[in-house]
């Protein structure tokens, strides 16, 4: 990730701390993560795609007003598993966020069967996929898409910085929805999930004892000392001593900058 800056970083985290904020049900994390990705990087447009491997369907939550038609979901279909990305991420279970140009040039693309079908009806020829979960039977991604100008390999990168953050808060939503008479302004009680699967997997987290990335995951979403220990049931000074021990084992002295060392995937972030 040589592409990125600490100002990528730094909304990155923003944008992670928004929509810790927001998760609920699937539907609302679809519909505030396709919203903040597309400030993130600049689309025309964005939805959650959940391809059904088995029976070669798709199915599509964008912004609301913002749909697909049946026509256009049918033509989809109609070149399931020749989709690149599709065959990518969903039947050879690539990882990463992929460019439809990174699988098929882009003369290629616009001679195909499904390019011709579906994609110069809707008007677009850049899609860049962000998968979230592909286990053999469905495939889980957000997709972004726009004409012209394809994404750039920051771009591809910025989004490779979010992909393994939003497939654990996809895998949250969907494993623990959260009742709609919630009060969004107070913690959600009782975080149960791996942090270390959270953050990301890099010579400075795995140094971490569970309980403190656990810790630094939600210090990293914008939770004050307060909200973590209400978070994980513990009293606000001990997650004082926690930040104490990350602050060590990290080599940082503030909360801002342990959340930018645990963001940070290359030699080159200090």
């Amino acid at each position: 990730m040589n592409h990125l800056t600490r100002g990528d970083y730094a909304k990155a985290m923003g944008l992670l701390g928004h929509l810790c904020e927001q998760a609920g049900g699937l539907r609302a994390f679809a519909q505030h993560g396709v919203r903040a990705l597309v400030d993130f990087v600049p689309a025309e447009f964005a939805t959650l795609s959940v391809c059904e491997l088995g029976t070669g369907h798709r199915q599509v939550v964008g912004l609301p007003g913002i749909t697909l038609s049946r026509a256009d979901i049918a033509s989809f279909d109609r070149h399931f598993f020749s989709h690149p990305l599709v065959r990518y991420h969903g039947l050879q279970r690539g990882s990463g966020v992929c460019r439809l140009s990174d699988r098929l040039p882009l003369g290629e693309f616009r001679r195909s069967a499904l390019y011709a079908d579906h994609y110069r009806h809707i008007g677009i020829d850049r899609v860049i996929a962000m998968p979230l979960r592909s286990d053999g039977r469905v495939l889980v991604s957000f997709v972004l898409n726009r004409s012209r100008i394809d994404f750039s390999d920051r771009e591809r990168d910025r989004l490779e910085l979010l992909r393994p953050h939003l497939a654990h808060l996809y895998r949250a939503c969907a494993a623990r929805p959260v009742p709609p008479q919630r009060d969004p302004s107070s913690p959600t009680p009782a975080a149960t999930h791996d942090a270390l699967e959270f953050l990301p997997r890099t010579p400075w987290t795995e140094r971490l004892t569970p309980r403190e990335a656990e810790v630094l995951q939600w210090i990293a979403c914008g939770k004050t000392d307060a909200d973590v220990a209400a978070l994980l049931g513990l009293s606000p000074r001990t997650v004082q001593k926690h930040l104490e021990h990350i602050y060590l084992k990290l080599g940082v002295e503030t909360r801002t900058a342990a959340a930018m060392r645990a963001y940070a995937r290359t030699s080159g972030m200090h």
